[in-house]
């Protein structure tokens, strides 16, 4: 399983472990750029920078992580996904479309707190 983490499940499992199981058993998991410019605002605003930036880059040289990149299949899907949302009156946050774009893209499961994503049919999501 390719799982496609968003930002409040990487805090939640460095927190508390929450999503752990669904960490352990992916055969990848993924980070789009959009999460980690997330978590970089969430650090900066912090006041554990150093231990944070270590923890993510620690994340980041694991072998069977990885980081999702914005290309123009993304900005495709991102595309699709907000004109649905809004021909069906459900906005998300606009990095939340972005976010959901790239796990299409990867084919990933998303693994998130935000029930919003539910919106999206064509997602696939991890449960908690």
């Amino acid at each position: 399983m390719t799982l496609v983490l968003d930002t409040n499940a990487y805090c939640d499992w460095r927190r508390s472990g929450r999503w752990g199981h669904w960490i352990h058993k992916a055969e990848q998991v993924w980070l789009p750029s959009v999460v980690i410019g997330e978590l970089w605002h969430g650090f900066l605003e912090g006041d554990r920078l150093q231990e944070n930036r270590i923890k993510l880059q620690a994340l980041l040289a694991e072998r069977c992580v990885g980081v999702l990149q914005v290309g123009a299949k993304t900005a495709q899907y991102y595309g699709e996904f907000l004109w649905y949302l809004k021909k069906n009156g459900t906005p998300l946050p606009t990095n939340d479309i972005w976010i959901a774009a790239l796990t299409y893209e990867a084919g990933g499961t998303l693994a998130s707190a935000d029930r919003h994503f539910s919106h999206l049919p064509q997602l696939s999501l991890a449960v908690e």
